[in-house]
């Protein structure tokens, strides 16, 4: 504005006669910037140019002087520029001194405002973001902990919580858990005692009714009634194994009898049962063999023996006649296992999880299984830290056939 003003005072008027007298070296510091270009342009009352630099955009038409004087943007030469208009007498008729600058210095400035404002405010926001991310971080490592605690257990451990581990507002919640532990064990432990005691219960009664019966069966009789003597003694023998079962279910689930462990080598638990199992294999004319090698493991032997039982058990009873089963004992990438194969029908992938369930039995198979033989091993494997394993075994000309069911134990 300043410019422009002296700008107009370089106007003469005589009548109407308008001229500009601006020295050269005048117009020279006008013109000298370090970062934009200065214009100017003198108009006369009819628009036309009087001096300075023609072709300067104009007034627009909707604006109106303030003050006498006029500021807009537009461009000239192809590069943005800020004009100061104003209206100075002129004769009969105003003249119009307009001044031009680039806007490079504008420009520059409003980005370091910003810069200047944005910066700080962004480095006080992450900073903010940084010490509440740490705060909740380190205010809620503790339930963290806590919760990465209960996730790692298993469903036998239901040990109460260290509330000295908790943080202080979380140590109701601590103490609601155990609570709920307690009941927990309480009731499985009621459950179990009333399962361990019914099936121990009836053990007795049960041996002496198949001992009666065989006595029955040893006599002369009618075939009629000899017939029905051996189904009675079929259901007795079902019934028996049944208890047996329910009975070795208990002992084997969490908070049953305390598993007493020892160093226990899995060649010996297959030896020690290997008659008995060798006699009902040769009635069902089956051929049972053992590929054994010494490995140790930590665990229960009369629970480890149930385990085999079970699965010997299942193999013999679902492989038909002619066909093999093989107990094998041994170790892989240095972990135990004990496993039990047979070229019977096999289990369906799809079944395979199921089967360890209680009381599931694959449909459509033979045999007089109760559905427990499985779980059971599943339980005694959990008790062991060991995991069950089913899959096809191997048929005479390499492809898969059969079921081959094993317990791999942990490094032993």
């Amino acid at each position: 504005m300043d410019v422009g003003i002296a700008l107009s005072e370089r106007i003469r008027s005589a009548g109407d006669t308008v001229s500009f007298d601006l020295p050269g070296a005048a117009e020279q510091v006008l013109r000298t910037d370090k970062f934009d270009k200065i214009y100017y342009q003198v108009r006369r009352a009819d628009g036309s140019s009087l001096a300075g630099d023609a072709g300067l955009p104009p007034v627009p038409e909707a604006r109106t002087p303030d003050d006498g004087v006029i500021a807009y943007d537009g461009a000239y030469r192809g590069q943005k520029i800020r004009v100061v208009a104003l209206q100075v007498p002129c004769g009969s008729a105003p003249c119009t001194v307009q001044v031009a600058e680039t806007t490079n210095k504008r420009s520059k400035l409003a980005r370091n405002i910003v810069l200047s404002s944005l910066v700080p405010e962004l480095l006080i926001a992450l900073a903010t973001l940084a010490v509440v991310w740490f705060g909740v971080q380190r205010g809620l490592a503790p339930l963290a902990d806590l919760s990465a605690e209960i996730r790692s257990r298993s469903a036998r451990d239901l040990r109460p919580i260290d509330p000295a581990h908790a943080p202080e507002e979380a140590r109701p919640l601590v103490g609601a858990l155990n609570q709920l532990f307690g009941q927990v064990a309480e009731s499985s432990g009621n459950q179990q005692r009333f399962l361990a005691n019914a099936a121990h219960q009836l053990r007795t009664p049960l041996a002496g009714l198949r001992a009666h019966t065989e006595f029955a069966l040893a006599q002369e009789m009618p075939e009629a009634q000899r017939a029905q003597l051996e189904q009675i003694l079929r259901a007795t023998i079902r019934t028996a194994r049944l208890a047996n079962q329910l009975l070795a279910l208990a002992r084997a689930e969490p908070g049953g009898t305390r598993v007493e462990t020892t160093r226990v080598n899995l060649r010996a638990v297959v030896e020690g049962a290997a008659d008995e199992w060798v006699h009902r294999a040769m009635e069902k004319e089956i051929d049972l063999g053992f590929d054994l090698a010494d490995v140790q493991v930590s665990g229960d032997a009369l629970l480890l023996r149930e385990a085999l039982a079970n699965l010997i058990h299942n193999a013999l009873e679902y492989t038909p006649s002619g066909g093999r089963v093989t107990v094998r004992t041994g170790a892989r990438d240095d972990h135990p296992f004990l496993e039990v194969e047979d070229d019977g029908p096999g289990i369906a992938p799809a079944e395979r999880e199921q089967v360890l369930e209680r009381f599931y039995r694959v449909a459509g198979t033979a045999g007089t299984g109760s559905g427990l033989g499985l779980s059971i091993v599943r339980e005694i494997a959990l008790a062991h830290g060991a995991r069950v394993t089913i899959g096809a075994g191997e048929g005479p000309d390499g492809g898969a056939a059969g079921c081959k069911v094993g317990l791999t134990f942990p490094h032993g």
